[in-house]
């Protein structure tokens, strides 16, 4: 797996933007950003995005779209990896409670029974 440069905070500010919110413009970027800088420094921290690897731009008419060059799938299982090691020691466990406690009166019995399902399966699977 090849490993892309690391992120500054404003960087990672952007690449979570354009994860949420898919296939998007400079404009729309700096509307989606706390305390947002300026549109020039915006569109420099997309350059530097783009030259590091981390964002494709295509040309839409007189503007960019920019979109990531890592699929979605493998930026979640990566900020997962971050998010267990940085915050949980490694611990799924602790993860999965610390979702539990967030979303626990949210879930209905449809998605109780779903991740009830998906934890038995990799029971099995020997994950």
């Amino acid at each position: 797996m090849n490993a892309l440069p690391k992120l500054s905070r404003r960087e990672r500010e952007v690449m979570d933007i354009v994860h949420e919110l898919g296939d998007v413009t400079a404009a729309r970027i700096q509307e989606n950003m706390a305390d947002p800088p300026t549109y020039s420094a915006v569109r420099s921290t997309l350059r530097i995005l783009v030259e590091k690897g981390h964002l494709v731009r295509e040309r839409d008419g007189p503007r960019y779209v920019y979109s990531p060059t890592m699929p979605a799938r493998r930026a979640r299982r990566s900020a997962m990896r971050h998010v267990l090691r940085t915050f949980f020691r490694g611990s799924v466990e602790g993860a999965v409670a610390t979702l539990l406690e967030l979303r626990g009166d949210d879930l209905t019995p449809e998605e109780h029974t779903r991740i009830a399902e998906m934890i038995e399966r990799a029971a099995k699977e020997g994950r």
